[in-house]
């Protein structure tokens, strides 16, 4: 069966070269940790073997554009609260700026 995505496709790469001893089993994570388990050295030998051209980065149920989406999300939401603070803080440096000019006055 081949792989559906090039993220699948990477996944069972990694997963296949643990199975071989080519690299430490405790190095997976996610998908190919689960790969590693579940399937043979047959079945991750086919996916590994896909070619990639014309395959989409991931699959549309795949959760990871989901949490892509949420992290750009949060980021955006800390970049325009960061300028908000920037902004306050500059109106409150004026404010007191203002303030000593007028006691410099008196």
């Amino acid at each position: 069966m081949p792989a559906k995505s090039k993220a699948q496709q990477k996944a069972a790469g990694a997963a296949l070269s643990a199975k071989r001893g080519d690299t430490k089993r405790s190095a997976l994570k996610g998908a190919s940790k689960q790969m590693y388990d579940s399937m043979s050295e047959k079945q991750l030998d086919e996916f590994a073997s896909t070619k990639r051209i014309g395959k989409p980065n991931y699959t549309p149920d795949s959760p990871i554009p989901a949490k892509k989406a949420a992290r750009k999300r949060a980021a955006k939401k800390a970049a325009k609260t960061r300028a908000k603070n920037t902004a306050k803080r500059k109106s409150a440096a004026k404010k007191v700026a203002k303030e000593r000019a007028a006691k410099k006055r008196r």
